[in-house]
């Protein structure tokens, strides 16, 4: 890992420093030496996001950007951060402060991870090794799709601190060996998604020309041909090196090749789903079960009386049912419910300030996608340790401002609503 590694395990500590020694803090000049030279012009996730739209071909970008039908969802995601403003302490002496935090009783050098995203190989060149590794290199950690192209085993051993998660039929004689090899290849934590009963209405997919299966055609050439560096640094690298890909981590056997016609059909049928499976997998899978896409109280006092370890509340990022809650409204009542439950949220984070308001509102950790996505498209593994810091370092000068030194001393006392009601 480059130079950056030491503040990250400096802020792993949890612990203040000594006199004279360095401060477990990200520190908040830009640019860095210690930052590759072709990364210092990436200032905050957005600027990733904003660098994707020309590197990646139409499609592809469309995929990752884009939420479904109106994109309210997907819009009021980011906006509910504006309902909240903080309440900041001052003259309190934050020298010591820290960003580590404890999830499932393990330290981790911030409080957020990276989420699951399916094809991440597509976007990324090996998209599913690179963001597991950088995310062990920065203590974090992160959640592989089910929906990814790079096998699990694989995944894992590349990354210790990968968690699995799940799309998976109604269907016990499918969820049975999944779990299964899922236990096998040494993953701790088990992720269930569960707002995937049907595909969602992704028309901005439709009209940007991406499907699964993918399908060969003139306009798919002229994509590649207009973004030679995606082109030859991803598809063709990866087609090169390790063959056509395939969804390999759907079931407990490899699935069918990204091209496929038989592809929806290994899908399963998701809508017949339901809380008994939920049951299944609690008791043949030993490890932390957490349930993803949890928006109603109701349903995370099931989950909790299920056996479920915790719940990522979440709307999918905005690409599922549109019109949803946007994650951080849902946030305050699934806490009120979650008993002895972990809580997480996902969905439209993207600075530290975000960060710190859904721990506030009672979150205990929150995972970020898009953003590491595209900085693993970018700039690779070092693309995404890059965007790892630059949250990591918001987080930190944030606690200052707000005048805390650990993340447990958030809640309700340092935030006010400013606008909007209700959820």
């Amino acid at each position: 890992m480059s130079a950056s590694s030491g503040t990250l395990d400096q802020a792993r500590s949890g612990s203040p420093a000594a006199a004279g020694a360095p401060r477990p803090t990200f520190a908040a000049a830009r640019p860095k030496p210690a930052v590759p030279r072709h990364l210092r012009r990436f200032l905050a996730l957005h600027d990733f996001e904003d660098a994707a739209r020309r590197h990646l071909p139409r499609m592809l970008h469309g995929f990752v950007a884009g939420g479904v039908e109106t994109d309210w969802t997907l819009r009021e995601n980011r906006a509910a951060f504006g309902d909240w403003a903080f309440v900041p302490r001052v003259l309190v002496d934050t020298s010591g402060r820290s960003t580590a935090a404890t999830l499932f009783g393990r330290a981790y050098a911030a409080p957020f991870g990276i989420a699951p995203m399916g094809a991440s190989a597509l976007i990324a060149y090996r998209g599913d090794l690179v963001l597991a590794q950088a995310a062990a290199a920065a203590n974090i950690p992160m959640i592989m799709s089910a929906s990814s192209l790079i096998p699990l085993e694989e995944v894992r051993r590349n990354g210790p601190n990968t968690w699995y998660q799940a799309y998976l039929p109604g269907e016990a004689a499918r969820i049975e060996p999944l779990v299964d090899r899922v236990a096998a290849a040494g993953f701790d934590t088990f992720v269930l998604t569960v707002d995937v009963p049907v595909a969602a209405n992704r028309e901005n997919n439709i009209r940007n020309g991406y499907a699964i299966p993918l399908k060969p055609n003139l306009r798919l050439a002229w994509e590649g041909i207009t973004h030679p560096r995606w082109l030859l640094g991803t598809l063709l690298r990866t087609i090169a090196r390790h063959g056509m890909p395939h969804f390999e981590n759907m079931d407990a056997g490899r699935g069918p090749p990204i091209v496929s016609r038989t592809l929806m059909r290994a899908f399963g049928e998701r809508d017949r789903l339901n809380w008994q499976h939920l049951e299944l997998i609690r008791r043949r899978w030993k490890g932390r079960l957490v349930v993803k896409g949890v928006l109603a109280a109701a349903d995370a006092r099931i989950a909790r009386e299920s056996g479920c370890d915790g719940v990522i509340v979440s709307n999918h990022g905005g690409r599922q049912l549109d019109g949803a809650i946007p994650s951080l409204r849902a946030l305050p009542e699934v806490a009120a419910e979650a008993g002895g439950m972990t809580v997480m949220l996902d969905s439209g984070v993207r600075r530290g300030t975000d960060v710190l308001k859904a721990l506030a509102l009672g979150a205990q950790f929150v995972f970020v996608g898009r953003p590491f996505l595209c900085a693993a498209a970018l700039g690779g593994e070092e693309g995404v340790v890059h965007a790892i810091r630059l949250l990591a370092e918001e987080v930190n000068r944030d606690m200052a401002l707000l005048g805390i030194n650990r993340l447990s001393e958030l809640g309700p006392a340092l935030i006010r609503r400013v606008r909007g009601g209700g959820g």
